[in-house]
Order: C-alpha cells, then structure tokens, then sequence
C-alpha cells in the first residue's frame, strides 16, 4: 500500500470521529497559542524599556515552565480518550487483514496531521494574540509600544520543537497501546469496560484523613511567614485526597445508595446508578481532574486579581510617605545636615515638605518563644522541650513620639507597653524583652506608626511603643553589649524617621529624590573637617532613602505581573477543565449507548431515558464543583495569609473577589454542563445516527 492510502484513511479517521478529535486539536491550538504567548513576552525587548518589565518578565518565564508541563500531562491524558473511542475501529481493520503495523502506519499519520494541524494553527493564533497580550501587560506596568505585529524566530523555534517532542511521547504511546490490545479485545473494547471495583473503605479513610488533615493545616496556620510553605504541603495533601475519595470514596457511596431501596429502586436511579458503579474506577479519575483544575482556576484567578486590586493599598502601606529617610547613628542627634540638604532641595525644585513625620525609632531582630523576646543572635533554636523560636523585626518607639504622630494622649505606667503584632500573633499577657525587664502587654487594634518596610518582612513584627526613651535607650544598650561579647552581632542604633509629602507628580518627584540622594551621598563621601591641623572623615550618619513615586512601579510589576501570569495560566487550567467535561460526557454517552438502547426495547420511554441521565449527571456531575468550592472555603486562611506576605490586607475585598470567581466559574460550568449533557443525550438516545 502506498503512503496516500494511509494518509487518506488517517484524514477520514479523523473527519469521522470529528466530535473527539475537534476539540482535541482546538485544545491543541489553545496550548501551543498560549505557550507562545508566554515565551515570546519573555524575551520581548519592549519589556527592557520599562521599570519593572524584567520582573515581570521572571514571572512569565515561570510561566512557561508550567504550561509545557500541564501540556505534556494534560494532552497525554486526554489522548487516552480518542484510543480507547477507536480500538473498535482498528479492531475490524486487524480482522479484515490489515496488521498491527498497518495500524501503527495509520496513526503515525493521524498524529502528524494533528501536529501539523495544531502546530500550524497554534503558532499563528500566538503571533496574532502577542501583540494584544503584550499591550496588555505593558499598560499593567504604564508603558507604551507599537502596534507592529513581530515574528520572533527563536520562540517559533522554541514552540514548535517542545510541541513536536509532545507529539512524539504521545504518538510512542498509541503505537505501544495497539501492540499490547489483541484484535478481539479490540473489537469487545466498548463492551468489556472495567469490572465493577469493591468499595475500597481503605483508600476511602485515607484520602478522607488526609483531606482532613490539609483543613486542618489550611485553617491552624496563625503566622503567615509559613502559610507559604504549609500552602504547598496542603495542596499535595488535596490532590492525593481528592483522587482517593473520588475513585474509592465514590464507589463506596454509589454502594451506599444501592442499598437505599427507596432511592436505588426508581427507573431514574436504577439505570444511571447501575451504570456508575460499572466503570466508577475510570469516572472517578475524571471527576478528580475536573475538580483538582477547577480549583486550580479558581485559586489562581482570585488570589491575583486580589492582590492586583490590592496595589494602590500596597503602595500607600509600603510607602507611607512620598519621600522618606531613616537615618541611624550612635548620636541620633548628628542628623541635622541631611535635613539641611533636604530643604534645599525643595527650594531649589520650588516644592514645600507638607504632613511631616518625624521620630525616633529603634528596629532590631528579635527571637520569639512563647512570651518572650531574646535580642541575642542565634537564628532560630529548637528548645529542650521540642518548641521553636520565630524570628521578629521589632520596631520601637516612645510614648510622647506616639501620641504627637496620631494626636492621642495615653498614658502607660513603667510596667507597661503598647504591642501590635504584624503579620503574626501575640497570645500573651506579659513579654520579657532579654534581661531588660517584663512588661504588661496592651495590644493595639492597628499599627501604631509607620513603617514602610515592615510590609516587606516575611517573619512577622512587633511594633511596641514604651513609656519614655529611657526605655528604648536602655534595650538599645543591652543589645549592643551583647553585640561586644558576639563577633556575628553588629551593633544596632536608635534611628531618626523622618518623612514626608509633595503635591507635585511622580515625574518630578522621583528627580527631587535623586538629587537627595545624590546630594547626600557626596556629603558622606567627600567632606572632610579640619580638627587640629589633622584631616578627619567627619562621622556622618547611616542612611536610608525611599521615594513613593520611585518604588510604585516595582510593586505594580510584582501584582500586575501575577495577576498576568494567572489569568493566562487560568485560561489553560480552564482548557483542561472543559476538554475532560466534554470527554467524560461523550466518551461515557457512547459506553451508555447499547445499554439505553436495550432498555427502551424493553419498555423504557425517551422520557425516562432523559430522566435517568439528569439522575446520573445531576448526582456526580455536579460533584467536583461542589467539592471545588469547598476546597477554596478551606484553603481561604491560607491564601489570606499569603497574600498578607505580598501587602494585600484587605480580606473582605479578597472574600468578595473569591465568592464572584467562583459564581461566574459556577455559571461557566452550567453552561458547559448543559451542552455536553445534550450531547450525551443525543448519543445515548441513537438520534446521531439519524
């Protein structure tokens, strides 16, 4: 036989089973279109003419190594779909001559015409789809750029080779699939399926204790700095769990409804139930994946569009004013001339400093266990008892600084301190601060003043206010004793904070702080004093510059930048959820086939027909959203805390954001829902071969 032959039963072989392998290619498409995507805005050069595009830049190049692994796993699966839907087919071309390599000859040419296919079609939605994606995420970072379409080989190169490879796995699997089947089996392929499994209540109490126990994880977790970690130990948790009890818990239920006369004994139920049970196994693996990749959109989307909406708030956290300065000494007092150049600075750029803020602020690590707060290094120590010491930015000020920054008047007594822990706990009454003394502990409802960088902390912090500066002096000292006696410790100073607003723009803003910055540096660096005929380095103090205007950017890059990568990454988790549904359905409607044919020969109407398959579709279809949502509810404290790691407070805005995606995902699902239940219908009720 010559090559058209098989290229021709290759093309016809593909026509014929268009409802499978339609969509297979379209999800190809959408594969390869959004890899090259992501790849090609990796290396665009318009990124380089950006603040903040080369971070953004690093999330897409995770990107890309996420999608060609969901590529390579999601397509291998769903591939298993279109071979068992054919054995039959290949089956009576082995009995009516044609050998097993005649087979193979067949499918080689099935995948290369949907490699090429895909390929081809993929690669030219990418092209056209990068300009939009790529304007897209430039004006997420405020940038500008043509409206000329590029062509960049190299991602071309890239795609096609990692697509092709993709191929090449999937096609050795056919290959080696046909080989092992025997044409009776497959000619029998559609009516053997699986054997009714047994209700496993092993595998169903495992995933039931392990699901429990990620819960458990989601909603203990107290201290954010290691939600991130337990984040992912609960997900590997959840997903083992998920398959557990959808393949054996499912089983064990469908059992359970069996033995409900009043439930099981109804036309509706019987036929559907029976049917389940027969190939539960099978089903059950689908509806995990349809479950595991719901979540998995839904996590995705509604954490980074959170944190993007969250971005202004971010900034005015991060940043609490335009410009700031935190400058350390051992004499506190020496920073006057940095004031100096300051204003004028100002005067120079015809600006005023408006909402000054100025005070004095101690900031030192700290080791917390339980009520108490070691200043001494070490990092963190297991004790004798099996607990741990967390590590604690600690940030301190006076009474009377306190009460001039938000215009109170408290009052504390010696004993007594002011406490609000960030990002973590404080479950106590009392705190010892090394051997500097016990203090009662009134905790504070919001952060007592401004920090900007503490929003940047991943370990949690304290602000403490104390009665007088007596106070802070006294713990400064004991902690630069203990700075003496240890060669890994430096000493740590008492710092001036000084900040404040322009009503001018970012543009000129950002100057305004570069010519500080500039100024300063040529001070510290150049100036010398004249003492006794000797030349001396005057001793300037320590600083620290920041400008609102300068770091927006950076941290629009960072939200914006994953808010990009999820909606992408959400588009193709939602690639998968659709393909399966619709695999599940169809796949299932043909195996279901023979068996509502025999029934309505014996009596059983089109009506009841459709009735039982709402019965079937409306008791496990339904399964995965349900558990889906549940699985987001859990996995909410978690998530929360995460992204009070990256600045983004505001919960109630992150509840509503979750509860929308989750409704429009929901709506999404009916729709898919509704058709592909028609689709089942039509091909169970024989009115496709009509």
């Amino acid at each position: 036989m010559k090559g058209g032959f098989y290229i021709r039963l290759a093309k016809d072989g593909i026509l014929k089973n268009k409802k499978l392998y339609f969509p297979y290619i379209l999800t190809c498409i959408c594969m390869i279109m959004m890899f090259y995507i992501i790849y090609y805005l990796g290396l665009s050069a318009d990124f380089a003419k950006v603040r903040g595009g080369d971070m953004l830049q690093s999330f897409l190049s995770l990107g890309v190594f996420v999608i060609a692994i969901f590529a390579l796993i999601f397509l291998y699966y769903t591939n298993s779909f279109l071979i068992r839907r054919r054995q039959k087919e290949f089956g009576l071309y082995n009995i009516l001559g044609m050998g097993k390599r005649s087979l193979v000859k067949i499918l080689v040419w099935e995948n290369i015409l949907t490699a090429v296919i895909s390929i081809a079609a993929g690669l030219m939605a990418g092209i056209l789809f990068s300009k939009l994606a790529e304007l897209a995420a430039l004006h997420i970072l405020g940038g500008e750029t043509g409206f000329a379409i590029k062509v960049d080989p190299k991602t071309i190169i890239v795609t096609t080779a990692l697509f092709l490879v993709l191929f090449l796995l999937i096609m050795l699997r056919m290959i080696f699939y046909i080989f092992r089947l025997r044409p009776v089996e497959m000619l029998k392929s559609e009516n053997v399926g699986e054997k009714p499994p047994k209700a496993n209540w092993i595998l169903a109490v495992i995933g039931a204790v392990l699901l429990a126990g990620a819960y458990y994880l989601a909603v203990a977790v107290i201290d954010p700095a290691s939600a991130l970690f337990m984040f992912f130990i609960a997900v590997i948790m959840v997903i083992i769990a998920t398959y557990l009890l959808f393949i054996a818990g499912s089983v064990a239920m469908c059992k359970l409804l069996q033995k409900n006369k009043k439930y099981y004994y109804k036309t509706k139920h019987f036929v559907s139930l029976s049917s389940m049970v027969y190939r539960m196994k099978r089903n059950g693996a689908g509806l995990a994946s349809i479950c595991i990749l719901s979540t998995m959109v839904l996590v995705t989307l509604s954490s980074t569009m959170c944190l993007y909406a969250q971005s202004e708030d971010s900034i005015q956290n991060r940043y609490p004013h335009d410009i700031s300065m935190d400058l350390t000494s051992s004499d506190y007092s020496e920073t006057e001339p940095y004031r100096e150049i300051t204003a004028e600075v100002l005067d120079e750029y015809g600006e005023k400093a408006e909402d000054v803020e100025q005070f004095h602020m101690y900031s030192v690590a700290g080791f917390q266990l339980r009520d108490n707060l070691r200043l001494s290094m070490g990092g963190l120590a297991e004790t004798g008892t099996g607990e741990v010491e967390s590590i604690r930015s600690v940030y301190m000020i006076c009474l009377d600084d306190y009460n001039r920054i938000t215009g109170e008047h408290r009052a504390l007594d010696e004993d007594e301190l002011f406490l609000y822990p960030y990002k973590t706990g404080y479950d106590y009454d009392t705190i010892t601060i090394g051997d500097c003394g016990t203090w009662q502990v009134d905790l504070m409802d919001e952060q007592p003043f401004p920090v900007g960088t503490a929003q940047a902390n991943m370990m949690g912090a304290f602000f403490i206010v104390v009665k007088d500066i007596s106070v802070v002096q006294r713990i400064e000292e004991y902690r630069n004793t203990l700075a003496e006696q240890d060669e890994s410790m430096v000493p740590d100073y008492i710092s001036e904070s000084y900040g404040f607003d322009l009503s001018c723009g970012d543009g000129k803003q950002v100057e305004i702080y570069n010519t500080i910055l500039e100024r300063i540096s040529e001070l510290t660096d150049g100036e010398k004093s004249i003492s006794d005929g000797t030349e001396t380095a005057v001793d300037y103090p320590s600083y620290y510059i920041e400008s609102k205007a300068a770091g927006r950017i950076d941290i629009i890059a960072i939200n914006g930048g994953l808010f990009f990568l999820g909606v992408l990454l959400g588009a193709v988790f939602l690639f998968g959820t659709v393909l399966i549904m619709y695999y599940k359905q169809i796949s299932e409607g043909y195996e279901d086939q023979n068996r509502f044919d025999i029934l309505m020969k014996v009596g059983m109407t089109r009506k009841e027909v459709k009735q039982s398959i709402n019965s079937q579709v409306l008791t496990v279809f339904f399964l995965p959203l349900i558990t889906a949502g549940i699985h987001l509810a859990f996995a909410y404290p978690l998530i929360s805390k995460i992204l009070l790691l990256l600045s983004a407070t505001e919960e109630k805005l992150l509840i509503l954001v979750t509860v929308c995606c989750y409704l429009v995902f929901a709506l999404f699902y009916v729709i898919v829902y509704v058709i592909t239940s028609k689709g089942y219908y039509t091909i169970v009720s024989g009115k496709e071969n009509r």
